[in-house]
């Protein structure tokens, strides 16, 4: 990061750079005569929190319905599910953006907002799918046979014994997830979805402050991740304690 900064000046020494570091905060906060208002950053920081918030909830969904049918014994459910990962996860996340926005948004009457949304948590529903098989999987098998033994349908030994087991070893690896779906929510800025990155690159155009902006765009998705890591770290180290 030191080396990155100070290559970046060095830089903009040599272009005679102006910089304006003084007007930055105006378009994170400002003090009006209605009061506090909300700069733009602040305003593309709530939709993408709103973006990552909305594509991990249906990522879960999404992954958790696939996990289900991927170790289900139905052999159609199984080859859907395999079929639509491997669909998911080995194509670029942004050919993806445009498949949802520009082929499947016309025919589904979605918003831009609602394209984005689908599209991310399509996409990281792939990923979290293997997260919850590998934490069902990781329950040893006596677990079964036992609420088999007690007359326990598949359902109520995936609601009383299974999950329950389960979930506290999915819970990094999903926080890490997440981690990345909000990293990944800045590609929908090219279908025009007024996240962070899409108003950073509107201020940029408008100010031509392009190193103070993008510098600024950054620490703050660098905030975002890494207080979302310390939460993973504390997670690992308290479910580390109770193992």
């Amino acid at each position: 990061m030191g080396l990155i900064v100070y290559g970046a000046y060095s830089g903009a020494a040599r272009m005679g750079y102006n910089w304006q570091w003084y007007n930055i905060p105006r378009y994170i906060y400002r003090f009006t005569d209605n009061g506090f208002q909300a700069g733009e950053l602040i305003v593309g920081l709530g939709m993408t929190l709103f973006l990552s918030l909305g594509a991990f909830l249906l990522a879960v969904a999404i992954g958790l319905a696939m996990a289900l049918l991927r170790l289900s014994n139905l052999v159609i459910g199984k080859w859907l599910s395999i079929a639509l990962l491997e669909f998911l996860r080995n194509m670029p996340l942004l050919v993806l953006v445009y498949l949802f926005y520009y082929v499947l948004g016309p025919i589904f009457t979605w918003s831009r907002i609602t394209a984005a949304v689908i599209c991310l948590g399509a996409f990281h529903g792939a990923l979290v799918s293997e997260i919850i098989r590998s934490g069902v999987k990781s329950v040893a098998q006596g677990q079964w046979e036992a609420a088999k033994s007690i007359g326990m349908t598949k359902g109520q030994a995936y609601r009383y014994i299974i999950l329950p087991q389960a979930v506290p070893l999915m819970l990094p690896p999903l926080t890490n997830e997440a981690i990345q779906l909000v990293k990944s929510s800045a590609i929908v800025s090219v279908i025009a979805v007024a996240e962070l990155t899409t108003v950073g690159r509107n201020l940029v155009s408008d100010t031509y402050m392009s190193f103070e902006i993008w510098f600024t765009v950054a620490l703050i998705y660098l905030a975002i991740t890494l207080t979302m890591s310390f939460g993973v770290s504390a997670l690992e180290s308290r479910i580390g304690r109770h193992e």
